[in-house]
């Protein structure tokens, strides 16, 4: 079983998470510049099985696209043209900046820290994950 791995795109960096081999677990890959993504995840796939890419759809509160979506849908584009034979799926992003600085503080991080965009993006993308891999448990289990 190959690997899920998140996509917190923005338009400077671009947070990454990755599951475990069990598909269990979301770990964080790290934030990697916006325009280095599609080489990293060529060379990554080719080290690791990955089944499955999941991109943070950003939506606004009333369930419009926001303005970054144009981004991602481009960045959508360029990834299924690099690797096309791993399939694309979106998994709404809302609120996930705002649940990534929630764990950082109550996982005690100093203020600093907390202020690591790059380390929220991270987290951003763990939670994407996160959800991605409830959704889906869920979904079989009814």
């Amino acid at each position: 079983m190959g690997r899920i791995v998140a996509i917190d795109y923005g338009r400077k960096r671009t947070g990454l998470a990755a599951t475990d081999p069990l598909r269990i677990i979301a770990n964080g890959l790290g934030t990697i510049p916006s325009g280095e993504v599609v080489r990293y995840l060529a060379e990554y796939v080719s080290r690791e099985p990955v089944d499955l890419f999941v991109v943070g759809l950003p939506k606004q509160m009333n369930n419009e696209p926001s303005e970054n979506m144009e981004y991602v849908r481009a960045f959508v584009t360029h990834l299924r043209r690099t690797i096309p034979n791993i399939p694309v799926e979106y998994c709404d992003e809302r609120f996930t900046s705002v649940l990534a600085h929630r764990a950082m503080l109550e996982g005690g991080l100093r203020k600093k820290r907390r202020q690591d965009k790059a380390l929220v993006d991270e987290i951003s993308a763990v939670i994407i994950l996160q959800t991605y891999l409830e959704s889906k448990k869920y979904q079989f289990n009814v």
